[in-house]
This record gives structure tokens, sequence and C-alpha cells, in this order.
């Protein structure tokens, strides 16, 4: 090694100084390159310019951006600056693109000019009320300056101050409602090698090491940006898509001998349904881990993954809330299919939802809390920070479980997603397995409807594989199909055909849009069974 740890600033300047020339990020796309060198001196101009407009510790820089190295390089200069980056979905609108703005108090907004129109929009809302410093990466729309002539205009030759470690200020994925932002303090200069105890586990299960090869497979803006972050801080190179491709990604593992990768369940039915001749000449050999999380996995999704891939397939369950953490390998998930694993950071309590808080036995279904986990609020909202703490200040996810007798932890489902039908529960994940069990159904998704006499109504809305034809016919077999292994209360009532789910960008089933759509259907005279 070239020095001691407390010569460097951080990892990237160490690998910039030890690897120059080694890749760190690999466009998959368009083969784009940048080495370590590259990306170390970018972050120092873009650090430059920051430090030149003289903002204070811990402000907030709001990020409108594709996946590209410049966001990558921005990542890095707002650490050193000792600034938050809040990265901002490329899919919102500019009503939520300005609600992240507002929220996160940015006092810089940078766009890409592809999103231009949304960023001008965006900033038309906020008014004067908006960040003082519009900047934008490509050519700048009015009211904004080019980030290229902003950093050559800012330089500076100040050292690096000892400044406290900026970081992420990450919003939720707004599965519920409105995105939600979790901010954290900012690392002290001194700490800065320091790992939290989470952020150890996370590494651990992600087995970093300078020889590996990343395949960056999400949207940057969303939590799992922090591993290709995690990449580049061991050494590795990250290959990043700048949009998932299932055919696509099968052949960047095998161009780049991919080591690493992180995936969605979604990503693996798409993966699943690529025709066998785009699948199986491609080498996927190089593979140590194929880890997935951000969304429960249907069980036969995840076998047919691992007949095909093998051990390398793992799973972790967590959030931006960082309240805890599980994982599971392959061998302990065959042994416990469905399971998402023990904790690794912290301990797990099923809560009662009676408003006792009472903690459960294994095999009863509640609430998912965490005790030994980071604090947290969500920024700004001290009502939903209390709604995901209990009393006791045990952090959850907002979702429901259960454990077995041998600590594993079973996701039932959301708790704003649970149906209350008659007084009885019904926990659409169970449902939803079943139908997705039939031949003929790729997805299901399974809402509670108002129902005059219930209360709720269970509702199916189903995307057929293609080739099936939405028929009446083909809804009462698949009743059928549910009473044959599901009690009468848990059957849906109606079952809706549908060309596709609605998904938000991390592969999460945003059931409040159904719930939404499909209002009208609600009974509001008695029916029967």
């Amino acid at each position: 090694m070239g020095g001691a740890m407390d010569d460097w600033r951080d990892d990237l300047q160490r690998w910039a100084y030890e690897q120059p020339s080694k890749m760190a990020i690999v466009m998959a796309e368009t083969g784009e390159i940048w080495d370590f060198a590259r990306l170390d001196r970018e972050a120092n101009a873009a650090r430059a310019w920051l430090l030149s407009l003289d903002i204070a510790d811990g402000a907030t820089i709001a990020m409108l951006i594709e996946n590209r190295p410049e966001l990558i390089a921005l990542w890095y200069a707002a650490r050193r600056a000792g600034l938050y980056f809040a990265p901002i979905s490329t899919l919102s609108s500019a009503a939520e693109v300005a609600h992240v703005v507002a929220d996160s108090e940015a006092v810089i907004l940078i766009a890409s000019e592809s999103y231009s129109g949304i960023a001008v929009q965006a900033s038309s809302l906020l008014g004067d009320a908006g960040p003082v410093h519009r900047v934008m990466l490509g050519s700048p729309a009015p009211g904004f300056i080019g980030l290229t002539e902003a950093i050559a205009g800012g330089t500076s030759t100040k050292p690096f101050p000892e400044r406290p470690i900026g970081r992420e200020f990450l919003y939720s994925s707004g599965t519920t409602g409105k995105p939600k932002g979790v901010r954290r303090p900012l690392t002290p200069y001194s700490e800065r090698w320091k790992l939290p105890p989470f952020e150890t586990y996370i590494r651990g299960i992600f087995k970093l090491a300078p020889d590996m090869v990343y395949l960056s497979l999400a949207p940057l803006y969303h939590a799992t940006g922090r591993f290709l972050t995690r990449t580049i801080d061991a050494g590795g190179t990250a290959i990043v898509m700048g949009r998932f491709d299932a055919a696509a990604a099968l052949e960047a593992i095998e161009r780049y001998q991919v080591t690493h990768s992180l995936w969605v369940p979604t990503m693996f039915t798409r993966l699943l349904a690529v025709a066998d001749t785009d699948r199986c000449p491609r080498d996927i050999s190089s593979l140590r881990l194929a880890l997935h999380g951000a969304a429960p996995c249907p069980p036969a999704v995840k076998m047919a993954m691992l007949e095909w891939w093998g051990d390398v397939v793992e799973e972790f369950y967590g959030g931006t809330e960082n309240v805890g953490l599980t994982h599971i390998g392959a061998a302990d998930w065959r042994a416990h299919p469905g399971s998402v694993g023990r904790c690794v950071s912290g301990d797990i309590h099923i809560l009662s939802e009676d408003g006792s808080e009472s903690e459960l036995a294994a095999g009863e279904i509640g609430s998912v809390y965490f005790s030994g986990g980071l604090p947290f609020a969500y920024h700004r909202d001290e009502a939903k920070s209390r709604a995901a703490q209990s009393t006791t200040g045990w952090g959850s996810y907002g979702d429901l479980g259960h454990v077995d007798e041998d600590g594993y932890l079973y996701l039932s489902d959301r708790r704003t997603d649970l149906i209350i039908t008659g007084g009885v529960n019904v926990y659409p994940r169970e449902v939803e397995d079943v139908l997705e069990r039939h031949a003929v159904v790729a997805e299901a998704a399974v809402i509670g409807l108002g129902h005059a006499d219930l209360g709720h109504m269970v509702v199916a809305v189903v995307r057929l594989l293609d080739g099936s034809l939405p028929t009446s016919v083909l809804a009462d077999a698949l009743s059928a199909h549910c009473r044959a292994v599901l009690s009468p209360v848990k059957c849906p009532r109606q079952i809706i055909f549908a060309d596709a789910l609605p998904m938000n960008e991390n592969g999460k089933l945003l059931k409040r849009v159904l719930r939404d759509r499909y209002a009208h259907l609600a009974a509001t005279k008695g029916m029967s069974a």
C-alpha cells in the first residue's frame, strides 16, 4: 500500500494513486470507460467548485441525472466537500422533483439536459423558494448554468479541508405515498475510516474484494447505488447499465466476466422469460454472488434461478432506514423456502397488531420490528417517524411477517396492504403465491376494495403469460385453483386481467395505483359470496 490510511481523504483517492489506469466505471451500452485516475480527477474538480461556493457543511445537493459516470463523480465530490447528495428518480414528475428539492432543503439542483424540461418546470413550481444554484449537465436550459462552465470557473487551490464526510440523502421509494427522506448525521473527518456496524454487515454480505467486477443494473438514484460506490471503494470495477434489459444483462456478465450483481425479483422474472437461444449460450461462470432484495421474490421464481445459476443466488432484506438486516444463502433458503433469512444486524421482534405491541410467538404473523439498528427519523415528518417505530424505539420497514422456530423471517405483506374482510385478516402475498403457481399466470397482485357488508373484498389483478387469452372461462379456472388451496374468505371475489402491473423503478409493486384504478368496482351494496 502507498502510505498509511490517514494519508488519504478516502478510498477513491488511495486507489487512484495505487492503480490509476484500472477501470473504475464502464458504461455497458456504450463501452465508455473511466479509470480510477479520471474519476478521482473529475471528483476533485467538482469538489473545488463546490468549495468555491462557500456552502456550509451539511448542505444538500439534489441531482436529477441518469446513470452516467458524471453522477458518480459528483457523489464523490459531495462527500469530499462535506455535503449531502439527494439523488432524484428520473421517472419523477415536475411536482415530485419539486417535493424532493424543497423537502431536502437543497441549495443546489444539478439536472441532466435529458431532463431539462422537468427541471425547468420544477424550478418554476419552487419559485424563489428553490435552490440558489441551478446547474445543468450538458446544454443549459433557461435559468440554469452549465456544469462544465461552472466547474471551470470555480476551481480552487485549497487543500482538502477537514470537513465532515458527506453522504447520500436518500428518499424511500414512495410505494405508499410521497417519498420520505432519511438523513443521517455526517461522519467527522477524523473518524472517516470507522464503519458503523450496519455498513460492516452489508459489506460482509456483499463480499467486497479489489478483483470484483460489479454489474450495476438499477437506477443509481435508488439505494442500491451505494453498492456501486462500495465496489469502487474496494478497488473493484463497476459495469453500469443505463437501463435494465435482461438479454443485455446476460451479455454483460459474459463480456465483462462479472463477479457480483444485485437484482430485484422483477429482473429475475424477465431473465427467465428470455428465449433459450439468448439465455443458454451465455457463460455466467464468473459470477460469485447474485444478491437480490427490495421486494418479495415468488418462491417459484427463486427456485428457477437457483436451478439455473446455482448457489451464487443469495437474498437480503433491509431498507433505506437501515433499522435491521437479514440475509439468507442458497442452502439455507432450500431448507427454509420463502424466507428472507436470519438477522445479521439487530434482533427481530414480531409485534401484535392490536395496539398492545405484545411480542408474538414463532409462526404468528405480526408487524416486523428490529432492535439494535441505527436510530433514524424521516426528514421533517415526525408523524411518519413515530409510525415507523414502536414505543420501545424499535424500527420497522412497514412489513408484516413471522419467524419460524429457527429464527428465519418470512414476510407476508406491507402493513398498508393487509386486507380485513368480514373481520378476517387476509395477507395478499399468500393469495398471490397461489395464483402465480398456475401455469398461465405471470404475475398477480391482490388488493382490497370496498364492500358494504364485509368492509373490504379480495380482488386479484392478474397478468397472463404471453399467448394466454383473458376469458371468463380462465377467470373461473383461476378461482377454482384458489379454492382448491385457500379457505373461502381468502379467495378473490373478482379476478381482473391486466396487460401490466404498475411497478416503480425499483421493481416494487404499486398497489395503491391498483386500488385507485379499480376503486369504481367497490361493492356499495351487499354481494353474495
